[in-house]
């Protein structure tokens, strides 16, 4: 997954957080999960390092219920510990309030974004399910005799079929990883899908030429990554 946040962005939102009182590290990662609607968690060595800077920088003052509590910055520490605002962490967010709105809108964004590509997922992973019950199903069907020998186009052709899906897989995994960098970078273009889909527009036609059984499905566009 590319990162949810820019450079310093988690560092101010972590000060949104705190708005509305203080909380237990743990209730900080709980909350920004939810804002989040579940499609994306922070880990506690994500959080409760920067709780400790913003404490280091006077804008986060941290209390810890009776002694022994583990020392400042520690994980022991940070589960125990109350995080809330200083005044100084207060004016900090007042003198960033436009700061603040942006990092709201651009939080809506990727929530939408995340869901997106989960709803994708779950999508594609679905219709290869389906497909792999399809060829399970004819592979059972075609499969010969415990009597019969076997037939050595069929095996060939299944061998083959399995060596083409991995082929696809990786060049499916290699292009999303390349958009999604390029999205964090912000220069994913139209020409950028506009070249994909006539990439693979031909590609599959091109395959399909190869495969004489599949000529009788009507081609259809690759309106989407496969």
């Amino acid at each position: 997954m590319p990162p949810v946040f820019a450079h310093g962005e988690l560092r101010l939102y972590l000060l949104v957080l705190l708005l509305d009182g203080p909380r237990h590290g743990y209730e900080v990662i709980t909350e920004l999960t939810r804002r989040f609607g579940g499609t994306y968690r922070p880990s506690a060595g994500t959080i409760y390092p920067r709780l400790a800077r913003l404490e280091e920088e006077g804008l986060v003052r941290r209390s810890v219920p009776g002694s022994g509590a583990g020392a400042p910055g520690s994980p022991g520490a940070g589960r125990k510990a109350t995080y809330e605002l200083t005044p100084a962490g207060r004016a900090e967010i007042d003198a960033r309030l436009d700061d603040v709105r942006r990092l709201e809108r651009s939080v809506a964004e990727t929530v939408r974004s995340l869901a997106d590509e989960v709803r994708a997922d779950v999508r594609d992973t679905m219709r290869g399910l389906r497909a792999e019950l399809a060829a399970a199903a004819q592979e059972v069907r075609t499969r010969p005799r415990p009597d019969a020998a076997p037939d050595p186009r069929r095996t060939q052709s299944n061998s083959l079929r399995h060596d083409a899906e991995a082929v696809l897989q990786r060049f499916r995994n290699d292009v999303l990883a390349d958009l999604r960098e390029a999205d964090v970078a912000g220069t994913v273009s139209a020409l950028t899908v506009e070249t994909l889909r006539t990439v693979l527009d031909s590609a599959r036609s091109a395959i399909r030429g190869t495969l004489p059984h599949s000529t009788t499905s009507p081609p259809r566009r690759a309106d989407r990554i496969p």
